[in-house]
């Protein structure tokens, strides 16, 4: 072999490990889905402020309509959801992350319901695979989900039956992608199901019809280890905590341990799923089940169970043995994953429909009235409060990280942070 042979062979691999790299990266900073990657609000961006002024934005766009939907992020493309003419036309945009300019926005034909104060016509966050965005739109007579390219082009559009709501609270949840599938857990007062619809045309390939009997609210994430099937978690009144397999719909087990509307989505903590249940503004119990669980499950199963303090809209997060629960009310808390201990209370004050988001060793939470509250995640920091900023609006929407930004949804404003190199 000669030493040019030799050297142009050590060049392509070298070329070929720097493109993987690349992609990886480039995957690594999407935020594809509500809470972005497995759907466990964690980001290890650095370079973002604690507390702002109004200059320190790269850009501040302003949105068409109401939505409570966070930013979905690939590449870049920052996609969004929207509602116009109170809720008969449901819209999907898509926001250039460089300048904040709405590149485009399609429109889709719907109806109008009465829905609760708290919640929008348009409250779910899109996912996305790179290829297709999809979104999901509720309302009395028909629910559906639609798939766009992302040239805002429609590729296909599905239909979910009526939403049936007795108290109107409306709908909050919001798809995934897994491999080649839509997945959806429609939580209604009517018939409840998880379907899987195929990502390319939107035909149903799988569809399990669940038990409930509060409207609810939670997103689902999946569970991959190697050696075993995958896991999908999801939550509702009539099921509780469940597992079913992501490609075939099959129920693997049920931990029937809700008594209250589902409205946090579950998370992974350790070898455990866990979900709160709640009302009025407040969680009731946040059981630990353990993943590897089979066939009907008790709270007799649990690691340990939580009756007190709990949130009941913001999903908690899960991060190297702990846990963060931040309350609708304005209380943290930091608990260990494998006792469920208390570690740290602090009240950092106000009123939260947003879920909380980790980044680089803080959490950074947003009320009602648009105050972004940022806290020391560490557990020897004991929640202290390193900034406060005031937005220009309201927001029930929760942050979103990706390619070096900060994105933060307001009822009719996108706000957008640039890190610091």
């Amino acid at each position: 072999m000669t030493k040019r042979f030799t050297f142009g062979v050590q060049l392509s691999v070298i070329l070929s490990f720097l493109v993987c790299l690349s992609a990886n990266l480039s995957r690594a900073e999407n935020w594809a889905r509500f809470r972005g990657p497995g759907g466990k609000g964690i980001s290890h961006q650095k370079g973002l402020p604690v507390r702002w002024t109004k200059s320190d934005y790269k850009w501040t766009t302003r949105l068409p309509g109401k939505g409570h939907g966070s930013p979905c992020v690939w590449g870049d493309h920052i996609f969004l959801t929207s509602a116009l003419e109170k809720g008969q036309v449901r819209v999907v945009l898509d926001v250039n992350p460089e300048n904040g300019r709405i590149r485009w926005i399609t429109r889709f034909d719907s109806q109008s319901h009465p829905k609760h104060n708290l919640n929008s016509y348009a409250s779910c966050t899109p996912a996305s695979d790179g290829e297709r965005v999809y979104a999901y739109f509720s309302a009395e007579k028909e629910s559906f989900v639609v798939a766009l390219n992302f040239k805002g082009e429609r590729v296909w559009k599905r239909s979910l039956g009526p939403f049936f709501n007795q108290h109107g609270h409306g709908s909050g949840t919001s798809p995934i992608v897994y491999k080649n599938f839509v997945i959806l857990s429609i939580q209604q007062d009517g018939q409840s199901f998880v379907v899987g619809l195929d990502s390319k045309t939107g035909k149903v390939k799988w569809k399990n019809e669940r038990k409930n009997r509060l409207t609810g609210h939670a997103t689902p994430f999946i569970l991959e280890q190697q050696g075993e099937q995958p896991k999908l978690f999801y939550t509702n009144t009539g099921d509780g905590i469940c597992c079913l397999n992501p490609t075939t719909g099959k129920i693997i087990f049920r931990a029937n341990v809700f008594k209250a509307r589902a409205v946090g989505s579950p998370i992974l903590a350790g070898g455990f799923v866990m979900a709160t249940c709640g009302g009025g503004g407040r969680g009731v119990i946040l059981p630990a089940i353990p993943v590897s669980s089979a066939g009907n499950v008790t709270t007799n199963n649990a690691k340990w169970v939580l009756t007190k303090e709990l949130p009941y809209v913001c999903t908690p997060i899960a991060h190297k043995g702990l846990i963060y629960l931040w309350g609708d009310n304005g209380v943290a808390r930091c608990i260990e994953t494998n006792t469920g201990k208390n570690v740290w209370t602090k009240r950092v004050g106000g009123v939260y429909s947003g879920s909380p988001i980790w980044i680089d060793g803080k959490i950074y939470a947003v009320t009602r009235k648009g105050e972004c509250v940022v806290v020391s995640a560490a557990r020897e920091g004991k929640g202290e409060i390193l900034g406060r900023t005031q937005l220009s609006d309201s927001s029930h929407s929760t942050p979103a990280v990706a390619n070096g930004q900060l994105l933060i949804r307001g009822f009719g404003n996108l706000y957008c942070l640039q890190a610091k190199k």
